[in-house]
């Protein structure tokens, strides 16, 4: 969301400020806004649909301590963790933090058992070293973990749940891939159950604009409360849990085209409730 509207550091101040003044406690970092990224990244990035912006050339610790905000957590790829985990740790803490994120892997076969089985051996080995440091470790879904291993009636979510230490790996329970992927969302989050640290909130429906030529409409990410997940079930199921906090998360899709104007009907909803 923050990747449109940071397009100077000036910019990003007052993004983050109206995000506060939205009633917000705190926003979560990627490593490519606090960090210069590679031409190849940034190209990649915005093919997934998340605008890099100019982030690494910031001071992002004095922006969100200008703005009143924390760091929620800090999103990393496995890569760098498995290089120098002391040195993702050493970062975490100055950003205030005590969680590390990764999320799902470019050009993984989630399908095949030997391939999952090292990814789970590798989130050990990396959780083990982050919590030496004081710092956790949580795996971030998307919707490829939702299908089969061949051969077998598993996900690859099931399989990485089973097969990672719940002392080392924890999760940041993201509700809308998991949704698209035709899951269960409430029963998923059952499922993970004490695991979930952090839950990553989005509402999926749909929005028309233009002419229409068939009943048809393309599901998307909308603001809390527009759509039709069952966020409700959802929320008192992560109060039940001790979830440490939400993060909304939209893609695309805003109100008026604006990530802020979405921030802030989705900032109304959780405010009502949280």
């Amino acid at each position: 969301m923050l990747g449109t509207v940071t397009g100077s550091e000036q910019t990003a101040l007052e993004t983050l400020k109206k995000i506060k003044a939205a009633g917000y406690d705190g926003i979560e970092l990627n490593s490519f806004q606090i960090h210069p990224t590679s031409f190849l990244v940034r190209v990649l990035t915005k093919l997934a649909g998340m605008p890099t912006g100019k982030g690494g050339n910031y001071d992002w610790k004095k922006l969100v301590n200008e703005a009143g905000l924390s760091v929620i957590s800090l999103h990393y790829d496995l890569g760098s963790l498995k290089r120098d985990p002391k040195k993702a740790a050493e970062e975490a803490k100055s950003f205030g933090t005590e969680w590390i994120v990764i999320t799902g892997m470019y050009r993984f076969d989630y399908t095949s058992e030997t391939t999952l089985q090292g990814l789970c051996d590798d989130l050990n080995t990396v959780g083990k070293a982050l919590l030496e440091e004081g710092i956790s470790l949580l795996y971030h879904n998307h919707n490829v973990e939702f299908l089969k291993i061949k051969g077998q009636d598993l996900t690859a979510y099931d399989y990485i749940l089973a097969n990672t230490d719940p002392d080392l790996v924890s999760f940041e329970l993201d509700t809308y891939w998991p949704a698209e992927a035709g899951i269960d969302v409430v029963r998923l989050m059952e499922k993970v159950g004490k695991r979930v640290t952090l839950w990553h909130v989005t509402d999926r429906g749909s929005r028309i604009s233009g002419q229409v030529m068939t009943p048809i409409i393309k599901s998307d990410s909308v603001e809390l409360g527009c759509g039709n997940m069952p966020l409700e079930k959802l929320l008192e199921m992560a109060k039940s849990l001790d979830v440490q906090a939400a993060v909304l998360e939209t893609h695309r899709n805003w109100i008026e085209k604006s990530p802020l104007k979405s921030m802030e009907i989705s900032g109304q909803w959780l405010n009502e409730r949280i």
